[in-house]
């Protein structure tokens, strides 16, 4: 049985835009609806949102049938939590709340196997397909696909070293954490922070890496296409059920 190939991880190397969209609703029957909404990949978060491995898992099994890439997001950078979402099949991880090289690093090693890494080995898994992807061990780091999220002053500050970091293959801008460490608490869209999201796309494009973002708001998000960004999120499923249903109820509400 063959390696699955990883669509996401080719695209963004070759500069090709790749639209996503933000599931925090945990579970497969959600993540089945909206995998055939048109997208190219999608988000399961498990940092804000009540997700966990065994969550992910009904997602990632919902997903695979159709034509979208999935993305995980571990609660944070660690080396258990990342071994078990590789081993239940997720090829890509965004990892949150990097700040420094030295984190980027770390996120990088419990990526890989050893003498690389520090991943855990285990043959019979879902990622081998159950022990029957031949050389697994191997070849596994070729699908992999490992972003992470810088989203402080810090981070911004020690941005070209952690994008550099061997083994990141993109650098993912958290708007939300961002405004709060620029001290815009709750406003993503201040002119400031949209200024450093924006010299930050520069500055990647600048050093060859894939970059991205996730904002709802429409005009941002096609500028920062404009800018480089290759890896846009352009809504947050809860987002999406919420503010539907409330204009909903607004429209048959009485006047």
């Amino acid at each position: 049985m063959e390696l699955p190939v990883n669509v996401f991880k080719r695209a963004i190397a070759q500069g090709r835009q790749q639209v996503g969209l933000w599931c925090s609703l945990p579970g497969g029957y959600v993540a089945e609806a909206l995998a055939g909404a048109g997208f190219d990949w999608l988000l399961f978060d498990t940092e804000h949102s009540p997700g966990d491995p065994l969550t992910v898992l009904a997602q990632l099994q919902a997903a695979a049938a159709y034509p979208v890439s999935a993305v995980v997001r571990p609660a944070c950078n660690d080396a258990v939590l990342i071994k078990r979402f590789l081993d239940i099949g997720a090829q890509t991880l965004l990892i949150p709340y990097i700040q420094n090289q030295a984190e980027a690093a770390a996120a990088v090693a419990a990526m890989q196997y050893p003498p690389d890494g520090i991943r855990g080995v285990s043959g019979v898994t879902r990622a081998t397909r159950f022990g029957r992807v031949a050389d697994y061990g191997r070849r596994a780091a070729e699908e992999l696909c490992l972003l992470v999220q810088v989203e402080t002053r810090e981070a911004l500050d020690n941005l070209e070293a952690i994008a550099l970091t061997p083994g990141i293959d993109g650098v993912f801008i958290g708007p939300a954490d961002l405004a709060a460490s620029l001290g815009h608490m709750g406003e993503p869209g201040h002119e400031t922070v949209r200024m450093a999201v924006e010299d930050a796309i520069r500055r990647l494009v600048g050093l060859g890496k894939p970059a991205g973002i996730l904002t709802p708001d429409k005009d941002f998000a096609r500028r920062c296409m404009e800018l480089g960004a290759t890896f846009t999120a352009v809504g947050v499923d809860a987002a999406l059920l919420v503010r539907s249903a409330e204009a909903l109820g607004r429209d048959f509400k009485p006047v």
